[in-house]
């Protein structure tokens, strides 16, 4: 099983939200998830990244892969693998 660290959309139309969950890399964007470790919220001035370093960590050392997106988030929240 490939898991991946991504982004959920959530919000209203044109208003998006994003939660940063860790998920298997089959299951639909938006579908079922193993465990939710941050959000990001690219509507507000400078946008607003809150990750859970310690569950980051604790994933990517397990082998979960992140996406482009999440992996430029990671870095500006200054957590290395």
């Amino acid at each position: 099983m490939a898991v991946k660290i991504r982004l959920r959309r959530m919000g209203q139309k044109k208003a998006p939200f994003y939660r940063v969950v860790v998920s298997d890399s089959r299951s639909p964007r938006d579908g079922k998830f193993i465990d939710e470790i941050g959000t990001y919220d690219p509507t507000v001035e400078p946008s607003a990244v809150k990750i859970d370093a310690e569950a980051a960590k604790k994933w990517l050392n397990n082998g979960a892969q992140p996406t482009e997106t999440v992996a430029k988030l990671l870095k500006q929240a200054g957590i290395e693998k």
